[in-house]
């Protein structure tokens, strides 16, 4: 991926703001209450805030972006959020301010260096809720990179989907407004892009299904992935499908299936 402010010279700061959104879906059968109610538990502990605190902080440096504010809340009785702001710019600490300044510039230190604080961030919120009825129980994690600059959110790609390893990911990127060079024409992405896919590592190709959306003259760019095998097991909480019948284990199935299937295309399936 090679910027064009790689190849041209840009007029002041790169105003492209690039922003790479995530649902992600984890699904499971839960058959009582109280299975139900451990799942949402473990499902609340596993992605607390102060975990997907360090999950973010990871893909800040992936990015390479500093951070410049952290807030984050668990929430009664279920989920979590959080949020940084990120700079691409690097942060100077007083001792550093002092030195640059000594060195390099006669007066203050330009305030430049925590520029655009206000337009590049990272955010995640979670979301576990179970059926009160057909014993299926789903985690969702919403997850938005944006950056304004030189930096990519579409390094951290990779790194996301294999944190959370998804039954169901669906992704977009987006490029939105522009930035100029030196002679004043106006740039609306400074790196080439066909598809999200395109940034994906192998084995989470092989891994899933995957279809994109994608609107080019408006450098939008949508792809939704499920995954390939399904294996029962990997979906049962507090029970293994051993200790199912076969009229059980074949009920339990197409629920979980139907119910993924509906997520990944977006609407309701009749039965």
């Amino acid at each position: 991926m090679t910027p064009i402010s790689d190849k041209l010279k840009l007029h002041g700061f790169n105003n492209l703001t690039k922003t790479l959104s995530f649902n992600i879906y984890d699904i499971c059968y839960a058959k009582t209450a109280a299975q139900r109610r451990e799942y949402i538990e473990y499902i609340d502990e596993e992605y607390n805030a102060e975990r997907l605190t360090g999950l973010l902080t990871d893909v800040c440096e992936i990015i390479g972006a500093s951070i410049l504010n952290v807030a984050r809340q668990d929430y009664d009785p279920q989920g979590a959020s959080v949020t940084l702001l990120i700079s691409e710019e690097p942060i100077l600490n007083q001792d550093q301010k002092a030195l640059a300044q000594n060195e390099e510039t006669p007066g203050p230190l330009p305030d430049a260096v925590v520029a655009h604080l206000d337009k590049s961030h990272i955010t995640v919120h979670t979301y576990p809720e179970s059926h009160p009825d057909n014993g299926i129980s789903t985690f969702r994690a919403d997850i938005d990179v944006a950056t304004c600059g030189r930096i990519s959110p579409l390094q951290a790609l990779n790194y996301l989907i294999h944190s959370f390893d998804s039954d169901i990911v669906i992704m977009d990127y987006r490029v939105r407004g522009f930035t100029r060079d030196v002679h004043g024409n106006k740039h609306y992405i400074d790196h080439e892009i066909n598809s999200i896919q395109t940034f994906i590592a192998e084995d989470t190709k092989d891994r899933y299904q995957m279809i994109d959306v994608n609107v080019y003259q408006e450098n939008l760019f949508h792809t939704k992935m499920i995954l390939k095998d399904f294996v029962l097991d990997n979906y049962l909480f507090g029970i293994d499908e051993a200790d199912l019948s076969d009229a059980e284990n074949q009920d339990i199935r197409q629920r979980l299936e139907q119910e993924m299937l509906e997520i990944f295309y977006g609407k309701n399936i009749p039965e």
